[in-house]
C-alpha cells in the first residue's frame, strides 16, 4: 500500500514540473543520469532509507577536489546545494523530552519529503548529481554538486533564448574620456591594460536545428560558458516543483525560506588571492583578474573592465557598475563648480555688509524674545551666525543652483546614449520584450493558463482586474506609513522647539547663543535614526505588498517593488529638508501675535536664516546616511564571513588542517544581499544634490568621495566576500532611470522656485541707494525711542512706538527672523510683509 502511494507521488511530481515539455525526458538514449559515487544512477525509490547520492565524507579527495568538478575531473559543477543536519543521538530520551522532540519531527519530516521530491524532479529535469558530506559530533553538512550535461543545456539554451555566436569581431575598446584625452595628446592615467579581455561576437538567438552554424558548437566542453551553465541550472531550480502547486511549492528559493537547504550558489571559479611569485596576467582565473585590476584600492583611478564584469557576474551586475562609475565621473564636474562656489562665499564672507553692521551695533539693539518665557536679546550675539550665513546664501549659489539643474538633466541625457551602447555590446536591446518568462512563483499562484498573444503559447495569467484592485490595497498602507513619516516629522518640530526653550533657560550664555544649532543638530541626528528605522520596516512590508500582487516577470516585480519603497525614502528622507526649505519661517507671525503650534510658538529660521539650518541638515542626513552606509557595507560582511567561518570550524574539527574544497570555501562566504540597496543609495544621493544643492554646494564632493569609496566597496564584497550570486541578463538599469529623471525634474522646479532666506528692508524706510543697501552705519535708524522698561511688554502683547524713525536714515536688510521691535509698532503694520 505504500509503495503504490509512493508511485502515485512520483507520477504527480513528474507533471508538477512547470513548463517542461514531455519530451525532455527523452533527452537522448546517451544521457546519463545522476551520479552515484561516481557512477550513473538510474533509479530513485521514495522509500529506501539510504540516501540514494550519498557519498562517505571520510574517503580520500581526489587531485580535482579543489577544482570546479566532480570526483571523476571531468564533469563540471555548475550548482551546488546546501543543507546541514543536526546528529541525533541513536536513542531517543524518554519522559518530558518526548513530546518536545515529536513536535520538532515533524517540521523535519515535511522538509524530508520536499527534499525527496525535490531531487527526483531535478533528475527528472536531467541534471547530475554528486554529494559531500563534513562530519562532526553534533552536525553534518552536506553538499550536493548539480551539473548539466549537453543536452540539457542545448535544450534550455534555446528554451531561453540565449545568444549564439556566429562570427568574431573586434572587441570595441571606446572610451570617451580616453578619446578626449588622445586629442589633446595628454598621457590617460586612468587606461590600464586588462588580460584574458572577452572576445566580442556577431550573435543571434539559438536554436538547436542550426547548432553546426555556430561557433564552437564541435566543442561541447567549452561552448558554453560557466555563466551561461549555472543560468541554465538556476533556471531549473527555479521552476521546478517540491510540493503542491496550489500552495506555490516550487522553486529553490521557496525552499531557501523555508529552510529545507541553507544555500544554493554557482561555484566561484578559483580562488582571489593571487599567487606570491609573479604570474603573467594571463594566467590568472577570472576572479583573480578582477581582484587584481579591479577590486583593489589601488585601482581607484582607473577604468572599469566591464566585459570582465560582464563575463563572469552576468550584465545586470555589469550594467550596475557600468552607471556607478559613469554617474561618479559626471559628478568631477559638479563637484569642482561647487567647491569654487563655495570657496568664493568663503572669501567674500567679511564683505557681506549687514554681517558687519550686526557685528559693529554693540549692545545698543535689542531683539523681542524668541519664546514665551525667554528675555531680550541683543542683535550683536547673532555675528558668527551672520558671518557664516553668507556662505550659504550668496550670488554664487543662485547660479550654481542653476547649473546643477542643466547638469543634471544633461547628464540622464549622456546616460540614455551609454545605455543604449552597452545593451547593443551585450546584445541586450531587446531582452525583457521577447525573452523574459514569467516568474516561478507567479506560474505557481496563477489562477488559470491563458494563450500569450505575442507567442502564441499557454502561460499562466492572472487577471489585470484583481491585480489592479490589490494594487489599490497595497496603495492605501503606502498612505498611512506616509502618514507616520509625517507624524514623526512634526514630533522633531516640537522636540526642536523644547529643546531651544530648555537652552535659553540654563542661564548659560554659549548654550543660548547657540541654541538654535544644538536644537537643529540633534534634531535631526533624530531624525536620521527615525528614518533609518522607518526604512527597514517599510522595506519588509513593501515586499510583502509586491508579492500578493502578482507581477508576471520578475522585471515588472522588482520595478514595482522599487516604485513603493522609493516613493516612502522619498517622503522619508526629503520631507525634512522641504520643510526648512518652504515653511520654516513663514507661519511665525509678529510680535504680539505668534503663531502656535500645540501651545509652541511655530518655528523660525535661525540667526543665519534658513539656508545655513538646510546645510546643517542636508550635511547630517546625506553624509551620516553613507557614512553608516559605507561601514555597514565594511563591517557586517567580514563579521558575517568571520560568524560563518567560525561555524563551519566547529564542524570540520581535525579536519580544519586540511585543504576545503571549493564548495566549502565558498560556502563560508555570506550571501549576495542583491543591488536593490545599492541602487536606492544612490538614486536618493543624486536627490540630494540635485534638488537642494543651492544650501549645501559641498554636496558634490561629499558624493564625489563617498562612490569613490563605494565603487571598491561593492567590487571587494563581490569578488572577495559574498558567494557567486546567478548572472541575470538586463537591458538597462530598470525602473531607476524614471526615477532619476523624476528627481531631475523635480530640481528643475525647484532649483528655479526657490529663494534665498527673506532679507528685507524695515518698513516704514525708503530705500536710498540704488544698490538698495547703504555701506554706512545703517543700523542707527534702528535706534528705537521706546522707553527700556516697555521693550519686553510691546515684543508680547502691544505696540509701543508712537512714530518711525526719521525717513532720511538709511535703511538696512535683515533676515526675516531678526525682524526687531519695529514690526510691532503700529506705524509699521500697514507696510509689513512676512510672507
Amino acid at each position: 500500500m505504500i509503495r503504490k502511494k509512493g508511485s502515485e507521488a512520483g507520477a504527480q511530481d513528474t507533471s508538477l514540473l512547470i513548463a517542461l515539455d514531455k519530451s525532455r525526458s527523452r533527452l537522448s538514449s546517451g544521457s546519463s543520469g545522476t551520479v552515484y559515487n561516481g557512477m550513473p544512477y538510474a533509479g530513485f525509490e521514495e522509500e529506501e532509507e539510504d540516501d540514494p547520492i550519498y557519498v562517505h565524507g571520510d574517503e580520500g579527495y581526489s587531485p580535482n577536489l579543489r577544482g570546479n568538478y566532480f570526483r571523476d575531473g571531468q564533469t563540471k559543477i555548475d550548482f551546488v546545494l546546501v543543507w546541514e543536519e543536526k546528529v541525533r543521538p541513536p536513542k531517543k530520551r524518554r519522559g518530558k523530552l518526548a513530546a518536545p522532540e515529536a513536535r520538532d519531527d515533524r517540521p523535519r519530516g515535511h522538509h524530508e519529503h520536499w527534499k525527496r521530491k525535490f531531487l527526483n524532479n531535478l533528475r527528472n529535469a536531467g541534471l547530475l548529481m554528486e554529494k559531500e558530506e563534513t562530519l562532526s559530533e553534533r552536525k553534518t553538512i552536506h553538499y550536493l554538486k548539480l551539473s548539466a550535461p549537453w543536452d540539457v543545456l542545448v535544450y534550455y539554451a534555446e528554451e531561453l533564448c540565449m545568444r549564439a555566436p556566429l562570427q568574431a569581431q573586434p572587441n570595441p575598446d571606446w572610451n570617451s574620456s580616453a578619446e578626449v584625452l588622445r586629442r589633446l595628446r595628454i598621457p590617460n592615467a586612468l587606461h590600464q591594460h586588462v588580460p584574458n579581455k572577452p572576445a566580442d561576437y556577431y550573435t543571434c538567438a539559438f536554436r538547436r536545428s542550426k547548432l553546426d552554424k555556430f561557433l564552437g558548437s564541435d566543442s561541447r566542453d567549452s561552448y558554453f560558458s560557466n555563466t551561461q551553465r549555472h543560468r541554465i541550472v538556476y533556471e531549473i531550480l527555479a521552476r521546478t516543483v517540491y510540493g503542491k502547486r496550489k500552495r506555490a511549492e516550487i522553486g529553490i528559493n521557496r525552499l531557501l525560506n523555508e529552510r529545507v537547504y541553507t544555500a544554493a550558489f554557482p561555484l566561484h571559479e578559483g580562488p582571489f588571492e593571487t599567487p606570491e611569485s609573479e604570474v603573467p596576467g594571463e594566467a590568472l582565473n577570472p576572479r583573480q583578474v578582477l581582484y587584481r585590476f579591479w577590486a583593489q584600492w589601488g585601482s581607484w583611478y582607473r577604468y572599469q573592465p566591464l566585459d570582465h564584469i560582464r563575463q563572469y557576474f552576468g550584465e545586470k551586475l555589469a550594467i550596475y557598475f557600468a552607471w556607478l562609475g559613469f554617474y561618479t565621473a559626471w559628478l568631477l564636474p559638479a563637484a569642482a563648480v561647487g567647491t569654487v562656489v563655495f570657496l568664493a562665499g568663503l572669501v567674500a564672507m567679511g564683505t557681506n555688509t549687514p554681517a558687519q553692521e550686526i557685528c559693529e551695533s554693540g549692545g545698543q539693539f535689542l531683539m523681542c524674545p524668541l519664546c514665551d518665557t525667554c528675555e531680550t536679546w541683543n542683535i550683536s550675539e547673532i555675528c558668527p551666525m551672520a558671518k557664516v550665513g553668507y556662505l550659504f546664501d550668496h550670488p554664487g549659489t543662485v547660479f550654481f543652483s542653476v547649473f546643477m539643474s542643466f547638469w543634471a538633466v544633461t547628464f540622464l541625457e549622456y546616460w540614455k546614449r551609454k545605455s543604449a551602447t552597452l545593451a547593443h555590446h551585450w546584445d541586450c536591446m531587446d531582452f525583457q520584450e521577447e525573452e523574459e518568462r514569467p516568474r516561478p512563483e507567479f506560474a505557481a499562484m496563477a489562477p488559470r493558463m491563458e494563450q500569450n498573444p505575442i507567442t502564441g503559447v499557454k502561460e499562466p495569467y492572472f487577471p489585470k482586474r484583481d491585480r489592479l484592485s490589490r494594487v489599490l490595497t497595497g496603495s492605501m498602507a503606502i498612505v498611512i506609513m506616509l502618514c507616520v513619516v509625517m507624524i514623526f516629522l512634526v514630533s522633531v518640530i516640537m522636540y526642536r522647539g523644547i529643546v531651544s526653550v530648555v537652552m535659553y533657560h540654563t542661564g548659560n550664555a554659549i548654550l543660548m547663543t547657540q541654541a538654535g544649532n544644538i536644537a537643529n543638530i540633534s534634531s535631526t541626528l533624530v531624525n536620521l535614526a527615525l528614518i533609518l528605522l522607518m526604512s527597514q520596516v517599510y522595506t519588509s512590508l513593501a515586499e510583502q505588498l509586491t508579492r500578493w500582487e502578482m507581477h508576471r516577470t520578475q522585471t515588472l516585480h522588482e520595478d514595482a517593488f522599487t516604485f513603493k519603497v522609493f516613493i516612502f525614502q522619498f517622503v522619508n528622507f526629503y520631507s525634512s529638508p522641504f520643510y526648512v526649505a518652504f515653511f520654516k519661517g513663514r507661519f511665525v507671525g509678529y510680535p504680539g501675535q505668534y503663531g502656535t503650534l500645540l501651545g509652541l510658538r511655530n518655528e523660525e529660521c535661525g540667526p543665519g536664516g534658513c539656508l545655513i539650518e538646510l546645510a546643517q541638515q542636508l550635511f547630517i542626513i546625506m553624509v551620516g546616511k553613507q557614512i553608516i552606509s559605507n561601514v555597514q557595507e565594511f563591517v557586517i560582511p567580514k563579521l558575517k564571513a568571520w560568524r560563518q567561518k567560525r561555524k563551519l570550524a566547529r564542524v570540520r574539527g581535525t579536519q580544519i588542517s586540511q585543504q576545503p574544497p571549493r564548495w566549502e570555501e565558498d560556502y563560508e562566504l555570506i550571501e549576495c544581499e542583491g543591488l536593490f540597496e545599492e541602487y536606492l543609495e544612490m538614486v536618493l544621493q543624486f536627490g540630494f544634490i540635485t534638488i537642494f544643492v543651492a544650501a549645501f554646494p559641498l554636496a558634490p564632493l561629499f558624493a564625489l568621495l563617498n562612490n569613490w569609496v563605494e565603487i571598491r566597496l561593492d567590487a571587494q564584497k563581490f569578488v572577495c566576500e559574498y558567494r557567486r550570486p546567478v548572472a541575470y541578463r538586463a537591458q538597462d538599469i530598470g525602473v531607476w532611470f524614471l526615477i532619476l529623471e523624476v528627481l531631475a525634474q523635480i530640481s528643475v522646479v525647484v532649483n528655479v522656485s526657490a529663494e534665498p532666506a527673506p532679507h528685507r528692508p524695515f518698513p516704514g524706510q525708503a530705500l536710498s541707494s540704488p544698490r538698495g543697501l547703504e555701506q554706512s552705519n545703517a543700523l542707527s535708524s534702528l535706534d528705537s525711542p521706546c522707553p527700556s522698561h516697555a521693550l519686553l511688554a510691546s515684543c508680547l502683547h502691544s505696540p509701543c512706538l508712537e512714530q518711525p524713525p526719521a525717513a532720511s536714515l538709511a535703511p538696512s536688510f535683515l533676515p526675516l527672523a531678526q525682524l526687531p521691535l519695529l514690526a510691532a509698532c503700529p506705524w509699521a503694520a500697514p507696510g509689513l510683509s512676512l510672507a
